[in-house]
């Protein structure tokens, strides 16, 4: 262990869409304060994270710390230690087998406090790591809950799983506890395991715990702003009753600066993938979009975990040509195939990749897309998304709107808030269950697209929120944006707290 002082220690769930928050929240505290913080997580996340960095040596800042993971022993395949490529039951069990690193974490804090004579500040945990609170308290030490997603869907997740509303009536809308009665929820936003949930299974049994426990924190943050969830912020800081500091959206810094990111910047911000292969891509598709007009492109991708079905890939296909719009498609093979295995042209419709190459109306990428140069060129419009967080925020900080199709987690909560709190996405449908046809992609696509009615409005609102975005990261100058402000706000409360426990000490000892 370096014996550099650890001000903060940070556990993040094991999901690459936790840890690059994670890691970007560490570099924006240190960048401000100059505290040297320690990341812990299993051995192939941390080769994960250390990937992330020039030539794979982290910053002398920033510690990085493994913690004894054996997936096999919870039911996983070898070498399992995050969500890429895990089917929901085994992310299930992935989720449930995370109380095995408490242990191996409270030793590492009682090394940390050996080795430096006293605690870390603070504890910034995951919400799914409920547990850590317990951690905290006897290593003399506060607990902060990081929410990684939004306020609004973070909240509508803690809130189902702490009241299964859907179990207490027959009808298929329910109000969730928190927001307000005009926020009306649908079984139909649910993910089967979800509405299977009835307080004696696993996925309730382990997220009631590690929920109420996480509300026992000392605050938490949240990956958003101030302006973009009034009504989010709102109701989460109703529902805890304890300080919730907004400060984010965590994006690549060029994101904030509305400047079109190069492939050469971009191989390292893509972590854990080949630096050819990401530049390769890079240059495809951006060669191709700069043969398009100004936000004429639709640009398609369901995250790193997600498919659709065999019937849906294809309705989407047909409607897409349909629509005559040009397209970009992050294409994996559908539901059922692995999502590695090579694709195969029978999915799609018959000689559809070929048309679509030949016209130039559609560019097909297989399993992986550099996802930030393409909402950063000005040849995208929309984003037919699953609303997870990171992509939500990537497209909104850029002006492009959104066709919802979440998938699974707080993704429809999410999809709830853009249409109806925002106004600037349409949701196309839900999950992997449903039935689309062609001539609803179509329809919605259309509306959309085009450059007057609905779609203007939409382009007009989201427009504002990028400027919403930009202004809260707003680092520069007099004015401080909100989220900068949050940071400072956080950042003292928890050296206040320090020196109160401090003065008590000394109190302590002067009576004795």
């Amino acid at each position: 262990m370096s014996s550099q002082q650890i001000d903060i220690v940070m556990l993040p769930f094991m999901a690459h869409g936790h840890l690059i928050p994670f890691l970007s929240l560490a570099t924006q505290i240190h960048h401000r304060t100059g505290f040297n913080i320690a990341i812990a997580n299993t051995p192939l996340n941390i080769q994960y994270l250390r990937s992330t960095f020039h030539q794979h040596q982290n910053p002398p800042w920033i510690h990085l710390f493994e913690l004894p993971f054996n997936s096999a022993g919870h039911g996983l395949p070898p070498n399992s230690e995050n969500t890429e490529n895990l089917p929901l039951d085994q992310i299930g069990k992935l989720v449930i087998s995370s109380v095995s690193l408490k242990t191996p974490f409270h030793n590492l804090l009682l090394d940390i406090i050996k080795k430096q004579g006293k605690p870390p500040l603070c504890i910034i945990s995951d919400v799914f790591f409920g547990w850590v609170v317990e951690v905290a308290n006897i290593m003399n030490t506060v607990n902060i809950t990081f929410a990684t997603s939004g306020a609004y869907g973070t909240l509508a997740l803690f809130s189902f799983w702490l009241n299964l509303p859907h179990r207490k009536t027959d009808s298929e809308e329910f109000n969730l506890p928190g927001f307000p009665e005009r926020c009306k929820f649908h079984v139909s936003q649910l993910h089967e395991f979800m509405r299977k949930a009835d307080g004696n299974d696993s996925w309730s049994r382990f997220l009631k715990s590690q929920f109420s426990s996480s509300l026992q924190s000392f605050g938490w943050l949240t990956n958003t702003a101030e302006e973009l969830e009034p009504l989010g912020l709102d109701s989460l800081r109703k529902y805890t009753q304890f300080p919730v500091w907004p400060i984010g959206p965590l994006l690549h810094k060029q994101l904030l600066n509305k400047s079109p990111l190069s492939s050469s910047s971009s191989t390292t911000q893509h972590a854990g993938k080949s630096p050819g292969i990401s530049a390769e891509k890079c240059i495809e598709c951006i060669e191709w979009l700069d043969m398009h007009d100004l936000a004429s492109v639709l640009y398609i991708s369901f995250g790193s975990q997600n498919t659709v079905s065999r019937s849906q890939m294809m309705e989407l296909a047909i409607g897409l040509e349909k629509s005559w719009t040009p397209f970009i498609w992050v294409i994996r093979p559908p539901l059922g195939f692995d999502l590695k295995a090579e694709f195969r042209s029978e999915w799609l419709p018959e000689g559809f990749e070929a048309r679509m190459k030949e016209s130039n109306q559609g560019l097909l990428v297989k399993n992986w897309a550099p996802q930030l140069e393409i909402l950063s060129h000005k040849s995208t419009g929309a984003f037919l998304s699953h609303c997870g967080w990171n992509s939500t925020m990537e497209s909104l900080s850029q002006g492009v709107k959104i066709i919802g199709w979440p998938m699974a987690a707080e993704q429809a909560f999410n999809s709830k808030m853009l249409v109806d709190e925002m106004g600037v996405s349409v949701e196309l449908t839900r999950g992997v269950q449903s039935s689309i046809s062609s001539e609803k992609v179509k329809e919605v696509i259309g509306i959309v697209m085009e450059k007057e009615g609905k779609g203007g409005d939409m382009k007009r609102k989201v427009e504002e929120i990028a400027h919403q975005i930009r202004e809260a990261v707003n680092d520069e100058g007099n004015e401080k944006g909100s989220s900068i402000k949050a940071k400072d706000d956080f950042i003292s409360a928890i050296k206040t707290r320090k020196q109160e426990v401090f003065s008590a000490s000394i109190l302590d000892l002067s009576a004795n």
